[in-house]
């Protein structure tokens, strides 16, 4: 069974830019492997550090069952994350453990630096599921077969100086979109954060709300989440590209 991985920052981002695809794989055979990098401590202004972590990381754990992925769990705080090799190391194990063929991670630019420095270091741990004189922590085995990244859609489908971006290609979402909506419901805690902040399901309607502007960017779908593939040199063959492959009937160019 093909494998793929999906390395986020936070507790609930794989399921706001990420899980429909994820879904959409599941449905045809793949297994689904789901790591939050951060721990969500400091998502919330009402519960403590220790709480929130605690709260966020169980939350994820339900997301994940609700995905049919397999969880590996946070392994920095929010805010602390840095490129250094005591975190890469431990996400290039969980890349080894899963043999994935297919890593999403967040876009390289993005309005938030704890998503571009985990977005760095899946990078960095793909790149390395091969080398043989790296040592993950905890230690794993390599694997030879190829690595092909891909990059979300960043919060807004626009840098953060406003500059659209534009998917290499979109995967309709649009008849897999409740069972996301399921999984992004399970993160109650920040359902709850928003909804008494600006006293509306703000959480869950933003997700369906940006699933549809990906739809409508798409000219084809109603719900969508769109793409890029990272270039190939180090991870894969110049023509690989499974993701678009394995979901060739449910997707679409993009258009510059």
């Amino acid at each position: 069974m093909p494998s793929v991985l999906a390395i986020a920052a936070h507790p609930d981002d794989i399921e706001f830019v990420m899980a429909g695809t994820m879904l959409q794989l599941a449905r045809r055979g793949w297994d689904l492997h789901y790591m939050n990098v951060c721990d969500g401590s400091r998502g919330s202004t009402r519960l403590s550090e220790t709480e929130c972590a605690t709260t966020r990381l169980g939350e994820a754990q339900q997301a994940a069952k609700v995905l049919g992925a397999t969880f590996y769990g946070p392994v920095a705080r929010d805010m602390e994350v840095l490129y250094l090799p005591e975190y890469y190391s431990k996400i290039a194990a969980v890349v080894r453990r899963s043999k994935a063929s297919i890593v999403l991670t967040h876009s390289p630019v993005d309005y938030m630096e704890d998503h571009e420095t985990v977005c760095r270091m899946a990078v960095t741990a793909a790149f390395m599921h091969a080398m043989p004189n790296f040592v993950t922590d905890p230690p794993e085995a390599t694997y030879d077969e190829p690595v092909t990244v891909y990059h979300a859609q960043p919060h807004g489908n626009k840098t953060p100086m406003g500059d659209p971006v534009v998917p290499h290609f979109y995967v309709d979402t649009t008849d897999v979109i409740d069972q996301k909506f399921e999984a992004l419901g399970c993160h109650e805690s920040q359902r709850a954060w928003l909804d008494s902040s600006q006293k509306m399901d703000s959480y869950t309607e933003t997700m369906r709300t940006i699933g549809r502007e990906v739809g409508r960017m798409s000219g084809k779908f109603e719900f969508a989440e769109g793409w890029r593939r990272r270039e190939h040199w180090g991870f894969c063959g110049p023509d690989d590209d499974p993701l678009r492959a394995a979901l060739a009937d449910i997707s679409v160019a993009g258009h510059a």
